[in-house]
């Protein structure tokens, strides 16, 4: 696991270990202007050699202090550099105008326009304009640039662009790109169907080929556009642990002063040191093990998924194959009369029950081994399927909604909330997110004219604080809250990119798979997250080919590979 921090929490820390007298700005900028140069010669080894010419960016603020440090070391190496500056030299922060003076004691400096930038090629290109405190749109000769470097023009840089921190424009509390007021065109006819018009981006897709950031990663590297415009991501320790977390007084046990992170990246590796590792990691391997020898069936609890009706059983089917796959002791499809013999014909190891209505229901659920249960894949829309999910809310067992159990409560989301209880999962795509909730919806897909920006993460937040129980807001981009404020992003970038997950019925199986977890015993947010987690898994052990069977069938594999008995 790997902490996720924002702009701001980045900024405390860094503060904290300045106000501790052990360390001063000027030396943090040189650890990170020397961070950026190893990571240039991890990506390209072959300069190390071979010296190259580089074109660096400086920007107004710190960002554009560690350009300068980034400059003067690869000079030292023998490079070819050219340095631009975006500002006034006399408006720097003190720590960035040192450098910017040791740097113009040997050296010149040119005034970053788009002609002057055009005048002549280089191997590499370092973006420092503008870091993780970016709190307004790229203008001017800045959005120029930027915007040429991009592809406006033709041209493509995308494999030899380094941006410290983030290319500039993206905000790193987000992942998105931040937009330029709109052009008032002064007519109606523009209005999009009464949307908001939308203002020009500098990014397009792919921008750098690397972003180097420090200590820890931010949120919008790996949520909406930050993936697609960053590259690779390296993170370089500056030393700043001691200030993010302290020391154990004793081995092995956390000091109580200890900072618990809020955030995490789902990963089976850490991608900084972190002295809290073993406090804070929440995909943890043993979730997933069966180690107990005396243990039975009904030691790994029994799942029950309600199907739909006729011609609507496969997603039911789909999310009881990964509940028994990961592992839960029983899985029980529960169908109503005029489907039984359609998921007869096609289970085997899942047991099947006749339910007709939430009195059956109700009879059924008398039984206490079941301890989870799954309603929405396929369950069809009416008045049947709300009795069914209030039937089952109401007995306060674990339970996932996904799909049409959502959706059934478009028109009055309050209803839902109310019946809500710890013990839920909620998994809305982002059609089933807007429909419950069409306020947050609304703020994070607004123009992003500012930082930072609402995000994908603020927004699944709120969802949870408002439903009162996990919410699980699928995508490429995964963002998993508990109501309190606990967070997690699963990935399925870099690479870990997994595009073949966007095939129908991988989100059934997903929804099987936290239900397994949970008739396992796993909590609502231990059971989201290892779900999650393993489904990506799932898909990267398939590839290219792959559809909605296949992901139950990669368990045994993937559980392999992890280690996991």
């Amino acid at each position: 696991m790997t902490e996720l921090l924002t702009a701001a929490q980045m900024q405390a820390i860094e503060q904290a270990a300045i106000a501790s007298g052990e360390v001063t700005g000027l030396e943090l900028m040189e650890r990170a202007g020397q961070g950026v140069v190893e990571a240039i010669f991890e990506e390209w080894p072959e300069y190390i050699t071979a010296p190259q010419s580089v074109a660096v960016l400086c920007g107004p603020g710190n960002n554009g202090g560690d350009g300068f440090v980034v400059a003067r070391l690869l000079a030292g190496k023998g490079w070819t550099v050219k340095v631009f500056l975006y500002g006034d030299p006399e408006k720097l922060p003190p720590d960035a105008r040192t450098s910017y003076e040791i740097w113009v004691a040997d050296n010149q400096v040119e005034e970053l326009t788009e002609r002057a930038f055009r005048t002549e090629p280089y191997r590499l290109y370092v973006d420092a304009l503008f870091g993780a405190g970016l709190s307004r749109p790229l203008t001017g000769e800045a959005f120029d640039v930027i915007s040429h470097m991009s592809g406006r023009n033709g041209d493509d840089f995308s494999d030899c662009i380094v941006a410290i921190d983030a290319p500039s424009a993206l905000c790193l509390n987000s992942g998105t790109v931040l937009e330029c007021e709109p052009i008032d065109l002064g007519h109606p006819v523009f209005g999009q169907q009464g949307q908001k018009p939308r203002g020009p981006k500098p990014l397009q897709y792919r921008f750098a080929a690397l972003t180097v950031t420090f200590d820890s990663p931010k949120f919008g590297h790996f949520i909406n556009e930050g993936p697609s415009v960053c590259g690779r991501v390296a993170v370089k320790d500056i030393g700043l642990e001691k200030w993010r977390a302290l020391k154990a007084a004793k081995p092995g046990t956390p000091p109580k002063s200890l900072r618990l992170p809020c955030s995490v990246l789902l990963a089976n590796h850490s991608l900084v040191e972190d002295g809290r590792k073993q406090w804070i990691s929440r995909f943890d391997s043993a979730r997933c093990e069966k180690g107990n020898i005396r243990g039975h069936k009904y030691t790994y609890g029994h799942a029950l998924l309600l199907s739909g009706g006729h011609g609507k059983t496969g997603a039911a089917r789909l999310a009881a194959r990964g509940a028994l796959r990961i592992g839960a002791g029983l899985v029980t499809v529960g169908s109503p009369r005029s489907a039984m013999m359609e998921n007869a014909c096609q289970l085997t190891a899942i047991m099947l029950q006749q339910i007709d209505g939430p009195n059956e229901l109700d009879q059924l659920l008398e039984d206490r081994r079941i301890n989870a249960v799954c309603l929405g894949p396929g369950l069809g829309l009416g008045a049947e399927t709300q009795m069914l999910v209030m039937s089952v809310l109401k007995q306060e067992r674990g339970t996932v909604l996904d799909a049409d159990a959502l959706t059934q409560f478009e028109q009055n989301p309050g209803v839902l909330f109310e019946a809500l209880h710890g013990n839920c999962v909620i998994t809305p795509h982002g059609g089933e997110f807007a429909r419950l909730f069409p306020d947050l919806d609304e703020k994070l897909n607004a123009p992003a004219t500012t930082g930072p920006a609402y995000s994908k993460v603020d927004a699944t937040r709120e969802a949870a604080k408002r439903a009162g129980c996990v919410v699980l807001f699928k995508g490429p981009d995964t963002v998993i809250a508990a109501p309190n404020g606990c967070c997690s992003v699963n990935s399925a970038h870099y690479q870990r990119s997994a595009p073949w997950l966007a095939t129908a019925g991988s989100g059934d199986v997903l929804a099987g798979f936290i239900t397994g977890l949970m008739a396992r015993g796993l909590s609502p947010m231990q059971a989201a997250e290892t779900a999650a987690y393993l489904h990506v898994e799932c898909a990267l052990n398939f590839g290219p080919g792959l559809i909605a069977e296949d992901l139950p069938e990669q368990i045994p594999a993937v559980l392999r590979r992890l280690d996991i008995p």
